[in-house]
């Protein structure tokens, strides 16, 4: 039986062949007793309490700050409110190193912590967490918390830096993205009760200048689909383009899915559009690969598969508008598969009720599983929607390719697969382009300069 292990000293070029066909990991049905695919390795696992009460998560891409943060929220009436520090300098033994809580957690209504991403400024390391919480109790004004973890592993050290507050859109964010723009500058872009993306600049906030550093907003195009509502946003990806020296915003909303030129804050440019697509009323998740012209699109209801598009007829300018995906990609088709990220050709999905599954887009038309392992066998959510329930967030450290999975009732896990020891873009021939952030890369320029 071949394994991607069997195989690394291979070039690149033909162990993208290789993992375009079929692997061990599709020959062994999934049952309780062989929750995952002989290729991946548990490494580690940390039970992190009270079902339903863990959200998404974020890891640090250095080896020497080995710390994955977890939101937590709560569903229901049960679960805490804040941020979950967690060290991975053993994988094999996950250690919970510091909890933030929003106080008065009693009086905090529902949810907490959604998102959490982590930057850096200066010398100085930041998390930001993302909160929302309802109204009729304090701080429904509140989007995010940023903490100060640059001296960790001295769970001493954290403390607050800042709290984000929008007056006039009430309920918080949702979910967040943390990019370093071509400018130098470091970037926050928002989902909250907002026609568009809030965009903020981190550095003048950690830096004492809150006031103003609301600096722009990525709208979301009028659409049918809004009911008069207005459009929103989900979820959303930044990369850069050196192809053609251009920032873009990859967003999930209300209609579908937009492209947007964001190189000049101030004026974003609204490139591609794909709306009007069979089955989708509102995007969610939206990450491209590093080239941006294939992107992976979730939209989040029950037996929908994430849809693969090719986008080069519109980077070409042959259409505006795209519509037909050229291929999907489900685990089971029962299920749903939630966030993902793209470390191409693999991606690495959270799949709530079906946990990590991994698949290769070497052939982008003809997905492939390569790696899965369930996280979660209990039973479906009875509260919300079934699917509501197993393998919320999910991250993987390039450097040595270690995958990392926030459960939302079993915790955090921590992963190993054959073959995969780390990811550079130059391994594969494509642009070293994910959404790890390169904090200490020196200033881009447009190659028209």
């Amino acid at each position: 039986m071949r394994r991607i292990q069997d195989f690394e000293w291979l070039p690149a070029a033909a162990l993208v062949s290789l993992i375009s066909t079929p692997l061990a990991a599709q020959d062994v049905p999934w049952t309780p007793l062989a929750r995952g695919s002989d290729n991946i390795e548990v490494l580690g696992h940390l039970p992190l309490g009270h079902r339903l009460s863990i959200a998404d998560m974020d890891v640090e891409q250095e080896l020497d700050r080995p710390y994955a943060y977890v939101a937590r929220m709560v569903y229901g009436t049960e679960g805490p409110k804040g941020t979950d520090i967690i060290s991975i300098e053993d994988p094999e033994s996950p250690e919970l190193i510091y909890e933030w809580r929003i106080e008065n957690q009693d009086l905090h209504l529902p949810t907490g912590g959604m998102d959490v991403k982590h930057f850096k400024w200066g010398d100085r390391y930041y998390v930001v967490q993302s909160l929302q919480f309802g109204q009729g109790g304090p701080d429904s004004d509140m989007g995010a918390v940023i903490l100060d973890v640059t001296d960790l592993p001295d769970p001493s050290s954290v403390h607050e830096v800042a709290r984000i507050r929008e007056p006039d859109m009430p309920g918080g964010f949702h979910n967040i993205f943390i990019y370093k723009h071509s400018d130098g500058r470091v970037y926050l872009f928002t989902t909250a009760r907002a026609p568009g993306a809030l965009v903020y600049d981190l550095g003048m906030i950690v830096e004492g200048h809150l006031e103003g550093a609301r600096i722009g907003m990525v709208p979301v195009p009028d659409s049918p689909l809004a009911g008069g509502g207005g459009g929103s946003y989900h979820d959303f990806y930044v990369g850069y383009h050196p192809d053609t020296g251009e920032d873009r915003f990859y967003g999930g909303g209300t209609g579908g899915y937009y492209v947007y030129d964001v190189s000049d804050l101030q004026n974003p440019v609204l490139r591609i559009t794909l709306t009007g697509i069979s089955g989708v009323r509102s995007g969610h998740t939206f990450t491209p690969g590093p080239h941006g012209r294939y992107v992976i699109a979730e939209t989040e209801y029950q037996y929908a598969p994430l849809r693969i598009f090719d986008l080069q007829p519109a980077l070409e300018g042959q259409a505006a508008n795209i519509r037909s995906p050229i291929a999907a990609y489900t685990a089971d088709w029962q299920h749903l598969l939630h966030n993902h990220e793209v470390r191409w050709p693999l991606v690495f999905a959270s799949g709530y009720l079906d946990g990590l599954q991994i698949f290769s887009l070497a052939d982008p038309a003809n997905p492939v599983t390569v790696g899965y392992y369930d996280t979660y066998i209990g039973p479906p959510n009875t509260d919300r929607y079934s699917q509501f329930n197993g393998a919320f967030g999910v991250d993987v450290r390039n450097q040595d390719g270690l995958i990392v999975v926030s459960d939302m009732s079993t915790g955090l896990w921590t992963f190993r697969m054959d073959g995969f020891q780390g990811w550079s873009g130059e391994q594969w021939g494509v642009p070293d382009i994910s959404s790890a952030q390169k904090w200490d890369e020196p200033l881009r320029r447009p190659i028209s300069d």
